[in-house]
Formats: structure tokens, C-alpha cells, sequence
């Protein structure tokens, strides 16, 4: 059974993307437009692998990113962040395993689950 990960992006073109990308890598993929959503959801799963968009409705990418912290059984999950503003991605490097700039390409974010993966 593949790995499970959890896109989390409002925008529908970049969601389908992270999708995509993120099965064609080799994982499970269950996904949401909502940064709430993910969170209770984040309670009581524990992913391989979260891309995380910091723009989000409901509980903004930087809050679900603290608040995965903070939870036991997520350490060992990877994280990509994913933002179009490159000062914000800098502030976030050291709580994230990646920051990606937007917008975000299939393969790059495909490369980068895989390797992620094998890590």
C-alpha cells in the first residue's frame, strides 16, 4: 500500500497539480481546499507527506504548519510549504522540509514527493 499524503491548496488549477503529482510520486493522496478541514483532519491521521499552501481559507497554511508541530504523532511527517511570495518562503524554511515558490510545476512537485519518499 502506497504512503498516504495531504494536499491542502485552495486554487483549483494548482490543487489538480499537487494532486497529480503527488499520486504520480507514489502515494495515497486525500486532499483539501481548507486549511480547518485539514487540521481536523491532521488530528487524528498521521501522513507521510503534507503540501501545504500558506493562503488559505478557514485556518491559514502558517497556523495548520504550528499546529502540526505541536501534535506527537506528526513528527515524523515531511512537509512542503508552498507560496508565491519568496520573503515569506525564507522566513519558513526551518519549519518545512521544502518551500516551493509558486507557481508550482507538476514535475517539480512530483521530483520532489518522490524524493521525499525514499528519504
Amino acid at each position: 500500500m502506497n504512503p498516504e499524503a495531504v494536499i491542502v491548496e485552495d486554487d483549483a488549477f494548482q490543487h489538480e497539480i499537487f494532486v497529480k503529482a503527488v499520486e504520480e510520486a507514489g502515494y495515497q493522496v486525500r486532499s483539501f481546499t481548507d486549511g480547518a478541514q485539514a487540521m481536523t483532519y491532521l488530528q487524528d491521521h498521521a501522513p507521510a507527506l503534507v503540501v501545504l499552501d500558506l493562503h488559505l481559507p478557514g485556518l491559514c497554511g502558517d497556523e495548520v504548519s504550528r499546529r502540526m508541530h505541536a501534535l506527537p504523532h506528526l513528527t515524523e511527517t515531511r512537509l512542503i510549504l508552498a507560496t508565491a511570495d519568496p520573503r515569506l518562503a525564507e522566513t519558513l524554511q526551518d519549519v518545512s522540509d521544502l518551500v516551493l515558490l509558486k507557481p508550482v510545476g507538476f514535475i517539480q512537485l512530483r521530483d520532489m514527493a518522490a524524493r521525499l519518499r525514499r528519504a
